[in-house]
């Protein structure tokens, strides 16, 4: 089971450099594979060149917000495949709309427990 896990490579978009950490470590943890990136632009660019089977997504990055890098990802359809999560402060139920109208598999608002990652994560594999 973990041999199958370690197969999986997570890429993190994600400003915040502490929870990019963290959200990053604690994957790794449990197996996965992580890539970083630090704002939309960079995380395309990982997504175009890299294997990744999921990508966790902030929605208030800089130069672009999260809206906009989900949609890229989602009309590209070399992209288009990868499940999102979508991971945010705001808790507004509009931007959970939003998010699973926009294709997101799933929504965690930040701050998120070790376990909330940990079992989200697994469910997405688990269903895709």
């Amino acid at each position: 089971m973990l041999r199958k896990k370690q197969q999986k490579q997570i890429l993190i978009i994600e400003d915040e450099s502490d929870l990019l950490k963290f959200s990053s470590w604690l994957l790794e943890a449990e197996g996965y594979k992580t890539l970083q990136a630090a704002d939309g632009e960079e995380g395309i660019k990982i997504a175009r060149q890299q294997q990744v089977d999921m990508i966790l997504l902030d929605i208030r990055l800089p130069h672009r917000y999260g809206w906009d890098i989900m949609a890229e990802i989602k009309s590209t359809p070399d992209l288009r495949h990868i499940p999102i999560v979508v991971f945010t402060a705001s808790a507004d139920i509009e931007y959970k709309d939003k998010a699973f109208k926009m294709g997101a598999v799933d929504f965690l608002v930040k701050p998120v427990s070790a376990e909330t990652l940990r079992k989200c994560v697994a469910a997405v594999f688990k269903n895709g």
